[in-house]
């Protein structure tokens, strides 16, 4: 039996069942509507499992799930090293949304990386500390400012409502999820020119753990053929 992990609730929930849907294989979630049970119809020996998008990808790296729906930005926040542990089989074509930089638009002195990174020199040699940047993807953000020599600065976890922290003067700057940028603007941000960190979007993943038995690499083989995807 192959295991598929799909969110299980909300607009993704009901764009993966759609999108399933529309290449001949039914989702559905069985019982009540609270109920995290479900049913695939339209191909055999595949389980769906109804779970949330940020438990999926560390389900599909130990394997308790075979295949999974989930945005490609948490795949690469949650697993170090993703690409070796899972395996990307098809954007999906929604859910999607940029992971930016965005600093104050006040800052008119601050539009690119290298900006960036004189700004939180100055920062710190002026407060005495580190310039603070707000985000819930810390491994993404951290990586993409290493690459880009930016390194005077401290991450602040924020879970939520990561937009107003600049207002309420609990960091200077955020990374965070923005698909039009009109609640940075009305926040009074602005982002990098050169601040895209990653384009995400809902995308099929498959775990790349070597325990697979051949039914299961069949029904693989089988699920894809019906979906149209290689």
């Amino acid at each position: 039996m192959l295991k598929l992990g799909v969110p299980s609730k909300g607009r993704l929930m009901d764009k993966t069942f759609d999108w399933f849907g529309s290449r001949g294989v039914t989702l559905r979630k069985s019982g009540a509507d609270r109920e995290y049970a479900g049913a695939v119809d339209g191909i055999d020996g595949v389980e769906l499992v109804l779970l949330s998008a940020g438990e999926i990808p560390r389900e599909l790296a130990a394997g308790n799930i075979h295949l999974g729906v989930t945005g490609s930005d948490l795949v690469r926040e949650k697993l170090a090293n993703w690409d070796s542990r899972v395996a990307e089989l098809a954007p999906m074509g929604f859910g999607g949304a940029d992971l930016i930089i965005a600093v104050p638009q006040a800052w008119v002195d601050v539009s690119t990386l290298d900006d960036l990174d004189a700004a939180a020199a100055a920062f710190r040699q002026t407060h005495g500390f580190r310039l603070r940047i707000a985000t819930k993807y810390h491994r993404l953000v951290r990586e993409f400012l290493r690459e880009h020599g930016v390194a005077d600065y401290q991450i602040i976890d924020s879970q939520g409502a990561t937009e107003g922290t600049v207002k309420n003067e609990t960091a200077e700057a955020i990374a965070d999820i923005t698909s039009t940028g009109e609640t940075l603007r009305a926040n009074g941000l602005k982002i990098l020119d050169d601040g895209l960190i990653h384009a995400s979007q809902a995308t099929l993943f498959r775990g790349r753990r070597n325990d697979w038995t051949d039914d299961q690499r069949q029904k693989l083989k089988a699920l894809q053929m019906v979906l149209g995807i290689s």
